[in-house]
């Protein structure tokens, strides 16, 4: 039979105790994270959210709750009422904040029993962890880790950093809906269909994009919001199909005032964990970034930038390089430090790594008292030195490189810079670097249909600078190609290589917003029927705006530093979309269907 609380209240939680409380009499509730049974003395370790404390029941002072104890097992949850008292010499745990006293406990209830969990929940070590499926099955046993409650809880710290940021800034915190018109924004919808218009539906936000671009047609001039967002779209490591962001959106600005409040914000968030980052940060356009580091998001805690070896290649008579330099693409390397002794079996595995960007090969030379190499047959000892010495490779390192189209060439070698660096345990995980990539692309290129999308959403505003030439890419099907070359007011907010912020300054002109949907493809029939009510907007005075938004999920991974964004989530999906405690998506009733106007069902056998 178990027992009830009746009057009992806790009077102090388990990890507020301290050896300036001895002699207190006092009251604790939670889980038994431990029991330890030594016949006439049972030792408990009792757990909640704020830490773990030792409790104590003796056959000789409590006989009763003793023999109680005897029960108890693993995640039981029980109430103690006893004495504070000093842990006596020796028996000191130096691992728990608790550790200078124990509880001598004078009553034992027990609240709850508990059925022994499908795996363990103290291990040492993530390596230690339970197959990541089984624990978000019982993801509420999972969430009792320690480690977890300190990322949901330093998750919660982090909205109420944000939030202290924008109110004393002059923001206004504005709720957008969660059902709204399907539009396009560079992902799938989910879709909800309506009971009441039959045939019609819904659309979960995958951001609050226009709305947020209204409320400064509305004259709010400062808004944010903690926003829901959706996305139907792969998933990754670092990507849900729903997740949080922070929106952010200002009137009567320039990039430059965007930059500072988005710099002012990280800023002020990372002090949760004392980190200082500079009041103005590093600038980089995309181009330079890629050039680079091959990489919009570049982590910026190490070097091996990406060297260009085109133009010492320039007359080679070797087949692939020559058709690559040929066809407009070029030959880029990373230098590897120290990695001349890489086997054959190592510098195969990275070669299927990059294949896995779109590249066909990976060449590599190293380069030691004798320089070797996978093309020296080809391009000869000499050629391969100088290749080597002008990306700047010494003895004892090993040259990488892959050939191919530009976008081949940067999606490759910048993974393959993290792979490495990973493997060989480069990146300082006591650093934290950031960045400002600013001048994305306005558009990307689709080579199959030969058309133009959007690189950001249909509301980016071009660079002044290159506003002519959008407009004449536009107008004149023979420049359309132009639409590549157009930058726009884009940004993302970098930290050690995670995207965790983007943003640009929107179109607030109605002339311009309707060259953007023809560039698009889009008829103004179309644009109409999708964005008429922004178009209407439009029409009534629009003030020029931009702002940015931030993945909640993706800064909580660098506050947390965890690489899975699963850590910083209570309620997960897998990587496929699903949620195993729940176990959805699941099936409904066919008249839930009916009802919905949904023929032919589509819902499978349960």
């Amino acid at each position: 039979m178990l027992d009830t609380l009746g009057t009992l209240e806790r009077t102090h939680i388990c990890g507020e105790l301290r050896s300036t409380n001895v002699g207190q009499h006092v009251v604790l509730m939670g889980w038994v994270a431990k029991k330890r049974d030594f016949g006439v003395f049972t030792f408990i370790d009792l757990r909640d959210r704020e830490g773990i404390t030792q409790v104590v029941l003796s056959e000789e002072d409590s006989p009763e709750a003793h023999s109680k104890a005897k029960n108890i097992r693993g995640e039981f949850v029980i109430a103690v009422k006893g004495t504070v008292v000093s842990r006596s010499e020796g028996t000191h745990n130096k691992k728990l904040a608790t550790g200078d006293i124990e509880i001598k406990v004078t009553e034992l209830l027990i609240l709850n029993d508990a059925k022994v969990p499908p795996f363990q929940l103290e291990v040492a070590g993530s390596e230690n962890l339970a197959a990541e499926d089984t624990r978000l099955k019982h993801r509420y046993l999972d969430l009792r880790r320690p480690q977890l409650q300190n990322n949901i809880r330093m998750r919660a710290k982090a909205v109420r950093a944000i939030r202290e940021y924008f109110d004393k800034r002059g923001f206004i915190e504005i709720e957008t809906p969660i059902l709204l018109k399907s539009t396009p924004e560079g992902a799938r919808d989910f879709v909800v269909p309506s009971r009441i218009h039959t045939g019609k539906y819904f659309a979960l936000p995958q951001s609050p994009q226009i709305l947020k671009q209204i409320t400064m047609i509305a004259g709010f001039d400062k808004y944010y919001q903690i926003a829901r967002c959706f996305r139907d779209e792969d998933l990754r490591a670092d990507r849900q199909p729903e997740f949080t962001q922070l929106d952010m959106e200002m009137s009567f600005v320039n990039r430059e005032a965007v930059y500072r409040e988005m710099e002012g914000m990280f800023n002020h968030v990372l002090r949760l964990i004392d980190i200082e980052l500079p009041n103005e940060w590093p600038r980089m356009t995309y181009a330079e970034a890629m050039r680079r580091y091959g990489s919009d998001k570049p982590d910026l805690r190490f070097g091996m930038e990406l060297q260009d070896l085109s133009e010492g290649l320039r007359d080679t008579e070797f087949a692939p390089f020559a058709e690559t330099l040929g066809k407009g693409g070029e030959i880029k390397c990373i230098v590897i430090r120290g990695k001349a002794d890489y086997s054959r079996k190592q510098l195969d595995e990275l070669q299927e790594f990059v294949k896995r960007y779109g590249a066909g090969a990976m060449a590599w030379i190293k380069v030691g008292e004798e320089t070797t190499s996978s093309i020296l047959k080809v391009l000869g000892e000499a050629k391969l030195t100088e290749l080597a010495s002008s990306a700047g490779a010494q003895p004892g390192d090993a040259v990488l490189i892959v050939a191919g189209r530009r976008s081949v060439v940067a999606a490759a070698l910048g993974a393959l810079r993290g792979e490495i660096a990973r493997r060989e345990n480069l990146i300082d995980r006591s650093l934290y670097k950031c960045l400002l990539v600013t001048e994305f692309p306005m558009f990307e290129h689709d080579e199959e249909s030969d058309t133009y999308m959007a690189a950001h959403h249909p509301f980016t505003s071009p660079m002044d600078e290159d506003l002519d030439m959008f407009k004449q890419a536009v107008q004149h099907p023979a420049d359309h190609y132009l639409l590549g070359k157009v930058r726009a007011k884009a940004y993302d907010a970098v930290i050690n290589g995670y995207e965790c912020a983007g943003g640009s300054i929107r179109i607030h002109q109605k002339d311009v917003q309707a060259l953007n949907f023809k560039a698009l493809g889009m008829s103004p029939e179309s644009a109409r029927t999708q964005f008429g009510f922004f178009l209407d907007a439009l029409e009534y005075g629009t003030p020029p705006h931009g702002g940015f938004a931030a993945g909640i999920e993706r800064t909580c991974m660098i506050l947390c530093d965890t690489e899975n964004i699963r850590d910083v989530m209570a309620f997960p999906k897998t990587a496929s979309a699903q949620d195993l405690m729940m176990d959805a998506p699941g099936i409904v009733d066919q008249s839930q269907l009916d009802e919905l106007g949904i023929t032919p069902s589509h819902n499978p056998e349960p």
